[in-house]
């Protein structure tokens, strides 16, 4: 358990009057003055405790995990009461998820974090009983992953606008006959997004083709299968390419493949190009949620974050032989990266 902030110390001693020489008035005024001890007392040794539960390791959800505790941190530091959290991780596992959501109303914490929509789901399961607040973050389709309509469940929507990455692809190369749709059909991220890929190209006229895998392998295998037949390729928010991601931008660029995707983690794994939300306040915003609810705030609606941010590979774009610059007048803000070392 990481626990930050010192606990705050207070001493309330709350005395009773005795004896017949105490009058009405005096009594009533003293037990006032004890019920405000006793009132400074209970605020001032209050504490939060927040389970945060990671859906998986990989580069994404590892930037919202530490924008959140960065931001309990400074929360517990701005408000003057202590918040405790402990990281949980479900490797992308059902069954360990809804241990871990067994485990954490047993253990009594105040909240839970959730980032993914498995991690979501499972959470908001264990805790429907004790409607106990669930803050998820980073889910792009809260309704299909039946995260709305719960009266303790809130959290924050990385939607994603499929249309604008589409037509980056099309600024690229106008003349693409067939986009490789490439997913995990057990993401409920990624059945949005691809489902508006596939109107989008239907209403252009071009033709797409299917490619799905849930585990790393595979995922590869499915890149791999697109060679020679696609002319660039599209993975949304999905939690099990991500897993994969820097396999198959390998495979996709040597093959002069432009890899397109809905999320920056993919990009510095090695695709081509995204136009997305920053995750880092995306974190943030999640936190600062959970610290109002925690308060005694409502619980309001989901929020969807703004996105349209473009985050470029140019180590990948160099070897794909497309100039960066085509973006700059498609978005306000255009992030230029290069491959993180594994």
């Amino acid at each position: 358990m990481k626990k930050f902030v010192a606990v705050l110390s207070a001493a309330a001693l709350l005395t009773t009057l005795a004896g017949c020489g105490a009058t009405t008035d005096s009594a009533s005024s003293s037990s006032a003055a004890a019920s405000t001890e006793a009132s400074s007392a209970e605020a001032s040794a209050q504490s939060f405790k927040v389970a945060i539960v990671q859906q998986m390791d990989h580069a994404s959800l590892d930037e919202i995990r530490t924008a959140i505790e960065a931001e309990l941190d400074a929360k517990a530091a701005e408000i003057g009461v202590p918040i405790e959290y402990k990281e949980f991780n479900g490797q992308n596992d059902a069954t360990t998820l809804n241990q871990i959501g067994t485990q954490v109303v047993s253990d009594g914490y105040d909240a839970v974090i959730p980032i993914a929509s498995l991690a979501a789901q499972c959470m908001a399961n264990a805790c429907a009983e004790d409607e106990i607040p669930v803050i998820y973050a980073a889910i792009s389709d809260p309704a299909s992953a039946d995260l709305t309509g719960l009266d303790y469940v809130t959290g924050t929507s990385d939607a994603l606008n499929t249309a604008s990455i589409l037509d980056m692809m099309f600024a690229v190369n106008p003349d693409i006959q067939t986009v490789g749709l490439l997913y995990s059909n057990s993401e409920t991220n990624s059945a949005t997004p691809i489902a508006e890929a596939k109107a989008y190209l239907d209403e252009k006229g071009v033709s797409y083709l299917e490619k799905t895998g849930n585990t790393n392998d595979e995922v590869l295998s499915a890149a791999a299968s697109m060679v020679g037949q696609v002319d660039a390729v599209f993975t949304p928010t999905d939690n099990t390419v991500m897993a994969a991601a820097a396999a198959v931008s390998e495979t996709l660029t040597d093959a002069g493949i432009p890899y397109y995707t809905g999320a920056d983690s993919f990009v510095t794994a090695g695709a081509f190009v995204t136009s997305g939300v920053n995750y880092t306040d995306l974190g943030t915003y999640t936190a600062d949620m959970a610290v109002d609810i925690l308060q005694g705030g409502a619980i309001p609606e989901y929020h969807v974050m703004e996105g349209g941010i473009i985050t470029v590979n140019t180590e990948t774009a160099a070897a794909l032989g497309i100039d960066p610059s085509i973006f700059d007048s498609m978005a306000s803000t255009v992030v230029e990266v290069t491959t993180a070392a594994e």
